[in-house]
């Protein structure tokens, strides 16, 4: 096996490491409540720490990746990802579960951190928009995994413990592949000093983009962290439509290179939008059996959204660097940081008009999730105008060129 596709590999399992640790973490939830005495909210304040973690990690990785090198903060990713593992299984109390989680979530900023400038420094033009989709597949393929595996040992009896040891399993592979391999160099070389990344992400189009990640961010991790609720009334298996959409995701990740190739970035982050926007609207409309066909449209909008905007910002602006990408991977955790209790007030309003209105039971829960996802299908909406936007400023740009002067 060569260097480049050591590397790459040693790239998916961390990002499947990464998977794991939130497709599993959200299978053991009633377990860990049960046997720690946990309230729902103690818990939901556990999870916030993996999406807390994840931005600072990234931000600072982005910062000092052309100075220690990629490989420090790899060391560092399986550092915090093996002792948050461990910490996890022996925690035994709610702030010992805080920190552990803080630690995971280290590790997976660490992750993208790295791994995307690596990537985006190995490959050239479309095998580098291909890579990066088939690296950015694993995410939603490693929750598949992750969530399969979970409903299996919980159904078999096996204790939330056993299922954390998992995650350690592709956590030992990555550090192994890793070990001892060149990392490639910066494509172009104003990309390793911070007074270029800054003056290149101070530039109406890096900002634009920030803006745009906002919305692709919540489009994507929006209905999907509050699939169970929304759905559950929808005629539909919550879970199952979970399972499909992120499984959709990973077959159109992998075959994303083929999608750019046709239709090149911002045009695929355009009919991404008019999919998911399309998706959304049919969650608000349709239920029984057809909500799975929903599922499947609106997997196709989202699949694309997170490779192409972090490789939008390596083809054209590059000389934003390694820190650019982390900004931008960054303020998509932030926003679902910000954006979750957002959400969940949204919900309980909603439940609370059809309450009003004398609806009770299931009809209840479907109206108030139906009223949710429309509320919801803003993001997307406003995609659709942003990307439109974009597709018009980029016409007759060319890849690698210093966009913030034009």
């Amino acid at each position: 096996m060569n260097n480049d596709k050591r590397l790459f590999y040693a790239s998916c399992f961390a990002l499947i490491t990464t998977a794991l640790s939130f497709s599993i973490r959200a299978g053991i939830l009633p377990q860990l409540g049960a046997e720690l005495s946990l309230t729902a909210q103690q818990l939901g304040y556990i999870n916030s720490m993996w999406f807390f973690g994840f931005p600072i990690s990234m931000v600072i990785g982005g910062l000092i990746y052309h100075t220690v090198g990629g490989e420090r903060i790899m060391q560092f990713a399986f550092f915090a990802h093996a002792i948050g593992i461990i910490m996890t299984i022996y925690a035994g109390s709610y702030i010992g579960l805080m920190i552990s989680t803080f630690l995971i979530g280290l590790g997976n900023g660490c992750t993208e951190a790295a791994c995307n400038p690596l990537i985006a420094d190995t490959y050239e033009g479309n095998m580098m928009s291909k890579m990066m989709n088939r690296f950015h597949m694993w995410f939603p393929g490693g929750i598949v995994i992750g969530s399969l595996i979970s409903f299996f040992m919980t159904k078999g009896g096996m204790s939330w413990q056993t299922q954390i040891w998992v995650i350690l399993i592709p956590t030992v592979i990555y550090a192994y592949l890793f070990w001892g391999q060149k990392w490639p160099k910066a494509k172009v070389e104003a990309a390793g000093h911070l007074k270029d990344n800054l003056k290149a992400m101070f530039s109406p189009l890096f900002i634009f983009m920030l803006v745009c990640m906002w919305f692709t961010a919540q489009t994507e991790f929006g209905p999907t962290q509050w699939v169970e609720l929304i759905l559950k009334s929808s005629g539909a298996q919550p879970m199952l439509v979970l399972a499909l959409i992120t499984g959709t995701m990973a077959v159109a990740r992998y075959f994303g290179g083929n999608a750019v190739h046709q239709f090149n970035t911002t045009g695929v982050l355009l009919i991404s939008a008019i999919l998911a926007a399309l998706g959304l609207f049919l969650f608000t409309t349709i239920t029984g059996p057809a909500v799975y066909g929903v599922a499947i449209i609106f997997a196709l909008g989202v699949a694309y959204f997170w490779p192409n905007m972090i490789g939008f910002i390596a083809d054209y602006i590059p000389k934003s660097g390694a820190l650019g990408m982390s900004v931008v991977g960054a303020l998509g955790m932030l926003s679902s940081y910000f954006m979750q209790p957002i959400i969940g007030k949204w919900i309980d309003t909603n439940t609370a008009e059809a309450a009003a209105s004398g609806l009770t039971g299931d009809e209840l829960t479907l109206a108030a999730g139906q009223a949710t996802l429309q509320t919801m299908n803003f993001f997307p909406v406003i995609l659709i105008v942003l990307f439109t936007v974009l597709l018009f400023w980029m016409k007759g740009k060319k890849k690698g060129h210093d966009i913030a002067a034009a």
